[in-house]
């Protein structure tokens, strides 16, 4: 039995930045699964080089490999033209690049700050912006935003980062006001505690890991994979009349206390 048409996205145009590992990989692979052609974006030419080529193993000409810095506008305008060049006009985005950095906020360097602003946030929003300029154009579009279960919540020593995806919500719900009318669907994706390589410090801590799973209904950590069936809905004509929502992927614990 196939899956309902709504839900079909084969041969759209993906665009995923942050690929080259972690939750943006398995994001990528996901939607080559679904049948799209996906163009893979990070700043480490040869890390994105080597997922490229281990996702082409199954995807074969379908997974694409644009290096740039998202933090940098004219290198953003430059890597999307390249990234339309290469793939076709995109009809998928999602801007999946972020970073952590953990320390308590009255030891927290401003480098640090605007580090993780630009990162998390400055980089959605200039993706963002030449992505969207070229769906208004067409008249359609998908914008996934990679929010977090910190959009909503925050714990000791992570300040900054709850800010950053504080704003990154907002930054998907007014993107939605803003071109909603121009056809184009700007949601996010809000992970809860997931076993990456990012995380993985945290998972060896028995302490905190044992917290997690008690913390959360599903009982246990979230795995990169529980993500893409809600990717899919987003990128997909099933979600034509969702916009500025987050989905938040949590195994449930923003819902209970």
């Amino acid at each position: 039995m196939s899956s309902h048409p709504s839900f079909d996205i084969t041969g759209k145009a993906a665009q995923v930045t942050g690929s080259s590992r972690g939750i943006g990989k398995a994001l990528a692979a996901g939607l080559l699964d679904a049948g799209c052609t996906v163009v893979l974006n990070g700043r480490d030419a040869d890390a994105l080089e080597r997922t490229r080529s281990e996702l082409a193993a199954g995807h074969g000409d379908r997974v694409h490999a644009v290096a740039f810095d998202v933090t940098d506008p004219a290198a953003v305008a430059a890597g999307v033209a390249r990234a339309e060049e290469t793939a076709g006009a995109l009809s998928i985005l999602v801007n999946n690049t972020g970073a952590q950095h953990r320390r308590p906020l009255l030891e927290f360097s401003d480098d640090d700050w605007h580090r993780l602003l630009d990162t998390n946030l400055t980089s959605a929003f200039l993706v963002g912006r030449e992505v969207a300029r070229r769906m208004a154009v067409r008249g359609h579009g998908k914008i996934v935003n990679i929010c977090s279960l910190q959009s909503e919540v925050a714990r000791p020593g992570i300040a900054p980062y709850a800010a950053t995806k504080g704003g990154l919500k907002m930054l998907t719900r007014g993107m939605c006001a803003d071109l909603g009318p121009l056809g184009i669907q700007v949601n996010g994706i809000g992970p809860g505690y997931f076993d990456t390589e990012l995380t993985s410090a945290l998972v060896a801590d028995e302490e905190f890991s044992a917290w997690v799973r008690r913390r959360t209904p599903a009982g246990r950590w979230g795995r990169v994979e529980d993500l893409i069936g809600a990717l899919v809905f987003l990128a997909s004509p099933a979600s034509d009349f969702v916009n500025g929502q987050i989905l938040y992927v949590d195994g449930g614990m923003l819902s209970v206390l």
